[in-house]
């Protein structure tokens, strides 16, 4: 059992809702035209890193970007993980992963646990509360934002709860693009699932993005990697992979949990 996927690495234009949704539609007629059957976005696609006015340009509840995505996925039947956006709420504006499948039903809203200090995060966002696991194709599944991929014991109570794929949306910066790679195959390889990263290109007012959006299967093997550029990239995973692994390897049943 597998499945299509496609990463749209782009770039965003600096607190532009409008033209990162013309930006968005064109790369993601790309992607199904391909053959994609799920296509990821990265984190905050509708803004970028606009933290100052995010508040004016946050979408209430989410509302116009989730109307968006499932006009997308109308046009193309194709499962979206929405990357996040700004989702503004009674008590502030969260940093919200939004996954639609392709029948168009909203199955999950996640916002980011753990906010990023060094990009002043913390003075503008409100931290997420809930875990990140959701459904698609009977396989259960789950999603990250960027800085929670250092914490390892996040992602693991994930898996434990039964996620085969890990799904992460990023901003990650060039500067540290060596940690990127590395955390985001340890991940892989100490959980024994998928991880599918996709991490927008470009640059804002004080930073510079790395791209290098990755898919990396149960083993730790990378089977796609992206560039610093706009570009799609493409792998077609087999869930049954991840049973393999684990077998090869029982880690979860040698796990000792009440030493931990």
């Amino acid at each position: 059992m597998g499945m299509k996927i496609a990463i749209a690495q782009i770039d965003i234009a600096f607190g532009a809702p409008d033209k990162n949704k013309i930006h968005v539609q064109e790369w993601l007629k790309k992607a199904s035209e391909q053959g994609a059957e799920l296509v990821v976005l990265p984190e905050l696609w509708t803004t970028g890193y606009d933290l100052t006015r995010i508040d004016e340009i946050s979408d209430l509840g989410g509302e116009n970007s989730i109307k968006f995505l499932k006009k997308l996925v109308a046009e193309h039947q194709i499962h979206i993980i929405g990357g996040s956006i700004p989702e503004k709420t009674k008590n502030g504006v969260k940093n919200t992963m939004i996954t639609i499948n392709n029948q168009g039903e909203l199955v999950k809203k996640y916002s980011k646990l753990h906010l990023f200090k060094l990009m002043d995060e913390h003075h503008y966002l409100l931290p997420g509360e809930e875990d990140g696991l959701f459904t698609l194709n009977d396989t259960q599944m789950a999603g990250l934002i960027c800085y929670d991929i250092r914490f390892p014991e996040w992602i693991r109570k994930h898996v434990i709860n039964g996620a085969r794929v890990i799904f992460v949306v990023a901003e990650w910066p060039l500067a540290r693009v060596d940690h990127w790679r590395t955390l985001l195959k340890a991940r892989a390889i100490e959980n024994q699932c998928f991880v599918i990263a996709c991490n927008r290109v470009g640059a804002d007012l004080n930073n510079e993005f790395a791209g290098h959006s990755l898919i990396i299967d149960p083993w730790g093997d990378i089977l796609a990697e992206g560039s610093e550029h706009e570009e799609l990239i493409h792998a077609e995973i087999d869930f049954t992979e991840v049973e393999k692994v684990r077998k090869k390897i029982p880690i979860f049943q040698d796990r000792r949990p009440s030493f931990y």
